[in-house]
């Protein structure tokens, strides 16, 4: 199917505009009423504007709200809402600052919900909310697969900074448009902005006029109003320190319980898993989802529940106080909980090999998402490590590279990752396995160029002309926050449960809770946990079960 020349893409959401953009039934809109007020809006009324926060949900009666974006080139409205449509997408549900604006045309009339209102709707009209959270969520696709509402990121070369950056925003389902600086045309353009080679990657935010050059993320969120405030004044029942699948399991649970849920993510939820491809062996997925596909989802039904995901946030301390716990940011700020959740998770090590630090994101990565496979188009790479991650990673960069060497200490996979992982390396033809092989050399200038590996039982080197390193090492967990503060195991993963009390630490007459940990009141789940499966279904229970473990805690101080 074609559209003039262009193919069209089946995967387009706006191609499925009966759910993107539905037009609810009269007895749907009648329904929806008494949660609301009805206005009437003179033509050219603006209901809203990028940058606004905490904006309300409208209901069309009549007339029109058209959805416009702000490019360099003026004002573009993108889609025009009409009699029994409804607006919003996936900012409605927390405080960041939204990515179109809104206004009437012709002579309006409307629903007007506020937040509060906008919840008790999904409450108590299930149907309607299917609707309308289906509804978001593609629409949230469509702005970011069209570029629309978008910032840019102009860039001449593909330096560590400008992988950076682009990480940030596509992790956090920020639309983005991408500008290769290095064509004919570059040099009037940077010059009409003000830019030179030496500011870039910079990022251009159209609504305002800004330029950002070489942001940091810090930086880069609060001005695209990706920061929410905390409340530093009162207390939340449950503080999430780490947005993966055990943090946002956990918020789903506590927040759908009512408890008052903050989760502390210090880049994009979703976590290690966020950087897998796919994700074949998750129950209620046969055809397997990628990792940041399924945190997006998860993240979307923690905040419809009514949990704050508050990025980027990083956590430096752990303090106890009466009646529960103080969470040290790295500003000095402190988010008081009566119960903490750890879920900090692990990361990937790096190489033990003389300058490698230097090749981070300029050659070495630590995953291997679509974004990462653009670099690799027509080149060999090289994957190392031999668990299901690193599995996944070479079947999904197979499909982009032109060959992808495997390499593995071990004799072999099938002690360390997945029998189906394992067929499909064996039996593809752009997949080569190097058992007992470890790299020893990495060279290039600024980017890897060249790569040498070892086998390790004849001590023979080979050096390969391979620019793209992919690491799926062992992982290191993210406890420095809680040293001294929590029991730890002698890689540094959290001890919980009957580790605790074997251990000595544990200072009440009670037993500690499964995934209790040596301060009470204070829990871990995931990755970051000492035995844990390093499972993403497993790390999803841990965050599941823990939220009875709460309960029981916030039940001693009624």
């Amino acid at each position: 199917m074609v559209k003039g020349s262009t193919p069209m893409d089946p995967t387009d959401p706006y191609l499925r505009r009966e759910q993107t953009f539905p037009t609810l039934t009269v007895e749907q809109t009648e329904r929806i009423r008494p949660f609301g007020r009805v206005e009437v809006l003179p033509e050219g009324t603006v209901v809203f504007e990028r940058g606004d926060r905490r904006v309300d949900f409208f209901v069309v009666l009549r007339g029109a709200i058209e959805i416009y974006e702000h490019r360099r080139s003026g004002i573009r409205v993108i889609h025009e809402h009409g009699e029994r449509q409804f607006t919003g997408e996936l900012d409605l549900f927390n405080d960041r600052r939204i990515l179109v604006g809104g206004r009437v045309r012709g002579a309006g009339e409307v629903i007007r919900l506020d937040r509060a209102e906008f919840r008790r709707l999904l409450a108590a009209e299930p149907e309607i909310g299917e609707i309308i959270m289906r509804a978001f969520i593609l629409r949230r696709m469509g702005l970011v697969s069209h570029e629309e509402g978008a910032v840019t990121l102009m860039f001449d070369e593909a330096s560590p900074d400008q992988m950076r950056i682009e990480r940030f925003l596509r992790r956090n389902g920020y639309p983005l448009e991408l500008v290769d600086c290095r064509g004919v045309n570059c040099e009037t353009q940077l010059a009409e902005l003000g830019l030179s080679a030496v500011d870039l990657p910079a990022v251009l935010v159209h609504n305002t006029g800004e330029t950002l050059r070489r942001p940091g993320n810090r930086e880069l969120a609060e001005c695209l109003g990706l920061v929410e405030e905390i409340r530093t004044d009162s207390v939340y029942d449950a503080v999430i320190v780490g947005g993966g699948p055990a943090g946002l399991s956990a918020a789903v649970y506590a927040a759908s319980e009512g408890l008052a849920t903050v989760v502390l993510e210090r880049e994009a939820p979703g976590g290690q898993a966020a950087t897998s491809s796919k994700i074949e062996n998750f129950l209620g997925f046969p055809t397997g989802v990628s990792g940041q596909s399924l945190a997006a989802r998860a993240q979307v039904q923690a905040q419809k529940f009514g949990a704050q995901i508050a990025l980027p946030q990083q956590v430096v301390g752990l303090e106890r106080r009466e009646g529960g716990f103080r969470v040290v940011l790295e500003d000095g700020r402190g988010i008081l909980g009566t119960t903490v959740v750890v879920a900090s998770g692990a990361r990937y090590r790096t190489l033990d090999v003389p300058g490698a630090a230097r090749f981070d994101n300029a050659g070495l990565y630590y995953a291997a998402t679509a974004m990462e496979a653009g670099f690799c188009r027509g080149e060999e790479v090289i994957v190392v490590g031999g668990g299901n991650s690193a599995g996944q990673a070479a079947v999904f960069l197979s499909n982009h590279a032109s060959h992808v060497h495997m390499l593995v200490r071990k004799p072999g996979l099938a002690s360390t990752m997945s029998d189906y992982l394992v067929d499909r390396i064996h039996s593809s033809r752009h997949i080569t396995l190097h058992t007992e092989t470890e790299i020893v050399g990495l060279e290039g200038e600024r980017q890897l160029a060249r790569v040498t590996w070892r086998h390790l039982p004849s001590g023979t080197t080979e050096e390969v002309p391979i620019s793209r390193v992919f690491l799926m090492l062992g992982a290191r967990p993210n406890t420095e926050w809680v040293q001294g503060v929590l029991q730890l195991d002698a890689k540094g993963f959290v001890c919980t449960g009957e580790q605790v009390e074997r251990g000595g630490e544990w200072p009440l007459e009670r037993r500690p809770m499964m995934l209790e940990t040596s301060l009470p009141g204070v829990f871990a789940a995931g990755d970051v946990r000492s035995g844990s499966t390093k499972r993403v279904a497993a790390a999803v229970g841990e965050g599941g079960v823990l939220v009875s473990h709460i309960h029981e805690i916030l039940g001693t101080y009624a």
